[in-house]
């Protein structure tokens, strides 16, 4: 009986089998036929279910009768029901606009629409965002675009008027990641020293990735150490480039400021100045892309090319009388040529997928190089200030260099340097990614990238040359240089059989850097002085050493540093239901000189309703000090409120940082937590809301400078110092504990009606820095002045002016028929910062008090005497730079399909930032970062900007 049954189901079963054949089939866009990858196909009649795979094909089980359920992020689910065919092909819908904004970053998995991620991703169409301002580059459109997205363009920061560096969410701009279509891009070799935003950090330069090449920016704000490894703490930059083909898209922008303000030819005698036009800081840009078809398998090679040209601009505030009216200041003479600097720059981006016939498996590749150069004026040398810095005689007599010197109204002679900064920065992404079949996909790739900062000092001079040293004005100063590559393997599998749907990921990356330090020239660096000068000033001393504005990098700087990274990930994203989403993440990473570390990350989305998503992550993060803040040495000249100083920036390896105390530098780690939602009230609305909380511990800043003359300090420090012949030294360290909460809004409505449309977009970041602790090590913990030295109150709030406690945004545009018109209104935060403090009481000296005369020019507590004549009371010396809202107007012509004019103004009413001085103290001003009138803040002191752009796609 037994053998009888089993014969019977053996019979059933194998008609079963017969009559459940396998069924293939592809699922393509409706609109362009492009193939769906990652899809959903399940079985309604069975457990069996599969995804598509890269090229949109699938394979299941199932027998006439079947329903199969497809399903995409951004898509209508679709339904079919099965009959006796084998093949087949499906189309789906696109779902609503905004379903159709599927982001890529945020998991390894399938895209998903943004509004319905566990974390909040904002997705940026640069060419849309771009064409209606007069900004030119990258960083600044993202800075208007962004909620917690913050940089400050720079002025008289060495390097850093040359690499804008940003930020989100207020943290440093070197614990954002920036990948470019999901691969690791390297950072800038350059780090953030004087006068700069992000001091002691590194970043990206976004800059140099043609903005022609891109197709829109994804922008995660939520820490996803776990996910892509060191550097992403506060957030991800995905940059994901073109793949047109078909047609030439080219775009041309004019701009230029008209500040009819502060425009340095405003002042009472120009003369006291470098001046330009009345219409200065003229850029000009040009983007080109074009893409062809190759092979019949949707392969491409889009090509994009951009260059830009911008000139200087030059500011200054226009009343001298200080006695008559509060808002004036006296005539400039710490920094004569205030303003930005000239750039110069040019780049070719390519991107290319090519699916390999007869295969399910793709090659791909793509990179660019960019070329830049930044030519900025430096701080004013002046003669009767420090004679010492001119080429003179044996007896001080100084020597006039027509077309480099100016003497002025009163008989004293000027010169500024200039910083000539080159710039050099590529990379090239090779790798090919496929099916291995059982619904497993893989990527493998290799990207290397490199960037060159060559500095060069010009129309400057050594001093201690003496007269030999009239015809030497151009100097090669070295600089240093930055390798990276990196290679990945990415592994993943959709489980659509699993609740809802899960795909689980996996992979491993080894990376490999290289940070380099050449020297300059001999006569960028070296003391040539054999006896002390008498100045006309009465100062008998040695004349200065090196180039001026920047000397040179010296054989002692130089240096090849490398490290090696293994790492490991894994993420599961499942749908548990329809309505509940988890993701979660663990990643593994060794470094050859910090060992092991490991991070982890959950995140989850609940849809309460069809149009309502919770959201909320978890999450820990580290960074490993970067190469540049290990290894970067340099003895420089940093002129602090007019006052010229040598100081000395010692590696961390150096026998002086021992001598100071300082630890080997450690990662920074974060905890990160973020709660919020998005809600559709509407189909033309949508709104998001996230708050969140990252603190972080041991974070990498520069530390203040310590002086050889102090006696108090450890003898076996200052004897190093004095023997570099050098007034201070400073330090990289884990100096600081911070955490950071705030709140982004992002509200936007877009309506359509006839040939009308209508969309207003609002977006707002609310945010606190808290400075929880100052790790001062043990040797200089000894007093109140070496505590607030290492890393004093006027830094910490330089360091909470990186995160700005508000930035709101507001955008409208209404277009009807081929005539648009629209405005930007951005209002920028309060912020305050400090001066230097070059004045003191007497009677406080050698009291270690704020106002000791002994602390004046360092930044300890500083303070300024009231009154034009600065006579008055001394108080502290802060400076407030009240929210402030700016305003940008512009408008839009269609000629055609083809054809698109813009033009407009932005800062339609000439706003400047509050003049940064104390007020009633306008007799000591210049005393901040910049040398000028106001410090580097975010909506920068340039002014009104007329434009004109035009897009052409053919």
């Amino acid at each position: 009986m037994r053998k009888l049954l089993l014969l019977i189901a053996f019979i059933i079963g194998s008609f079963s089998l017969y009559s459940q054949t396998i069924l293939s089939g592809k699922i393509v866009d409706s609109k362009t036929g492009s193939p769906l990858s990652g899809a959903s196909v399940k079985n309604r009649s069975g457990r069996a279910g599969t995804a598509t795979d890269n090229q949109g094909f699938f394979k299941i089980p199932a027998k006439p009768g079947d329903m199969l359920e497809i399903t995409i992020i951004g898509y209508t689910t679709q339904t079919f029901h099965v009959s006796d065919q084998t093949t087949i092909t499906l189309a789906l819908e696109p779902a609503s606009t905004e379903l159709k904004e599927v982001v890529f970053v945020g998991n390894r998995g399938a895209g998903r629409a943004k509004t319905e991620t566990p974390v909040p991703v904002d997705v940026i169409k640069v060419n849309q965002v771009g064409l209606s301002t007069g900004k030119m580059e990258l960083t600044s459109l993202l800075n208007m675009s962004a909620p917690s997205f913050n940089y400050n363009k720079q002025s008289g920061g060495d390097g850093a008027d040359a690499v804008d560096l940003a930020t989100l969410r207020g943290l440093g701009p070197d614990q954002t990641l920036v990948l470019i279509n999901g691969k690791r891009q390297h950072q800038t070799a350059f780090v953030a020293l004087f006068g700069t935003r992000g001091r002691g950090n590194s970043g990206t330069d976004l800059n140099a990735i043609p903005e022609a090449s891109i197709d829109r920016v994804e922008i995660l704000r939520d820490g996803a150490s776990a996910q892509y490894g060191s550097d992403a703490i506060a957030g991800v930059i995905n940059i994901i480039l073109k793949k047109d083909v078909g047609h030439l898209a080219m775009t041309g922008g004019y701009a230029g400021y008209y500040d009819h303000k502060f425009n340095a030819l405003k002042s009472p005698d120009p003369s006291q100045y470098v001046t330009s036009h009345k219409f200065d800081g003229q850029t000009g840009s040009f983007g080109l892309n074009y893409g062809v078809a190759v092979g019949r398998h949707d392969g491409f090679v889009n090509f994009s090319a951009n260059f830009l040209a911008q000139g200087k601009t030059f500011r200054q505030v226009p009343d001298t009388n200080i006695y008559s009216n509060p808002k004036a200041l006296p005539i400039n003479n710490v920094r004569r040529a205030m303003g930005d600097a000239s750039v110069t720059s040019g780049g070719i981006m390519i991107n290319s997928e090519i699916p390999l016939a007869g295969t399910k498996t793709t090659f791909y590749a793509f990179g660019g190089y960019n070329y830049k150069n930044s030519n900025a004026y430096a701080y004013s040398r002046n003669f009767s200030g420090h004679p010492e810095r001119f080429p003179t005689d044996a007896s001080g007599n100084l020597i006039f260099v027509p077309g480099i010197m100016h003497t002025i109204a009163g008989g004293d002679t000027y010169y500024n340097p200039i910083e000539d900064v080159h710039i050099t920065d590529g990379s090239l992404a090779l790798g090919f990614k496929g099916d291995a079949g059982n619904n497993w996909n893989w990527d493998l790739s290799n990207t290397f990238g490199g960037n060159n900062f060559h500095y060069f000092g010009d129309k400057t001079f050594n001093a201690s040359l003496g007269s030999q040293g009239i015809h030497k004005n151009h100097f090669d100063d070295g600089g240093f240089s930055l390798i990276q590559n990196t290679t990945n393997l990415d592994l993943s599998k959709r489980y659509a059989e699993v609740a809802q749907g899960m795909t689980l990921s996996m992979g491993a990356e080894f990376r490999y850097e290289q940070y380099s330090i050449y020297k300059g020239e001999e006569a960028s660096y070296t003391n040539y002085g054999t006896a002390a000068i008498p100045y006309p000033n009465g100062d008998t001393t040695y004349p200065a050493t090196g180039a001026q504005g920047f000397p040179g990098f010296q054989p002692l700087d130089v240096i090849k540093a490398h490290r090696t990274n293994i790492a490991g990930y894994a993420e599961a994203d499942i749908d548990i239901t329809k309505e509940w989403l988890v993701d979660g993440a663990v990643r593994f990473e060794n470094y050859s000189d910090f060992g092991f570390v490991n991070t982890y990350k959950l995140a989850t989305r609940y849809k309460l309703t069809h149009n309502f998503n919770l959201r909320g992550s978890v999450s820990t993060g580290y960074r490993a000090p970067s190469l540049q803040q290990i290894n970067f040495s340099n003895t420089e000249s940093n002129v602090v409120a007019g006052t010229p100083t040598l100081v000395k920036i010692a590696p961390n390896y150096s026998p002086i940082t021992r001598a100071a105390g300082i630890p080997d530098l450690k990662q920074e780690k974060s905890v990160n937590a973020s709660l919020g939602f998005s809600w559709k009230p509407a189909p033309q609305w949508t709104v998001t809301v996230d708050g969140y909380l990252v603190k972080i511990t041991n974070r990498v800043v520069l530390s203040g400078q310590f002086q050889a003359s102090d006696a108090s300090l450890d003898p076996v420090l200052t004897s190093t110092l004095q023997s570099l012949g050098v007034n201070s030294a400073q330090f990289f360290a884990n100096a600081v504990n911070t955490t950071n909460t705030g709140i982004d809004v992002v509200v936007d409505y877009n309506k359509r009606w006839g040939k009308n449309r209508f969309n207003i977009v609002f977006a707002g970041n609310v945010q606190n820095m808290t400075i929880d602790k100052i790790n001062v090590p043990g040797k200089l913990n000894d007093s109140w002045v070496h505590q607030q030295t290492f890393y004093s109150v006027r830094e910490q709030q330089f360091l909470k002016a990186s995160a700005p406690p508000e930035k709101l945004g507001l955008t409208a545009e209404y277009d009807i028929n081929k005539f648009g018109v629209g405005a930007h209104l951005t209002y920028f935060g309060q912020i305050k910062l400090q001066g230097y403090g070059y004045s003191g009481n007497p009677a406080l000296t050698g009291t270690g008090l704020p106002g000791d005369p002994n602390l004046e020019g360092t930044g300890i507590a500083p303070m300024v005497n009231l009154g034009p004549d600065g006579s008055g009371p001394l108080v502290p010396e802060q400076f407030v730079y009240h929210g402030k809202v700016v305003t940008d107007l512009f408008f839009s012509l269609k000629f055609s399909k083809k054809a698109v004019l813009y033009w407009g103004v932005d800062n339609l009413f000439n706003v400047h930032p509050d003049l940064g001085i104390v007020p009633g103290a306008n007799g000591s001003p210049f005393d901040g970062e910049t040398g000028g009138p106001w410090d580097a803040v975010q909506m920068g002191y340039d002014g009104m900007r007329p434009f004109v752009k035009l897009a052409l796609n053919l």
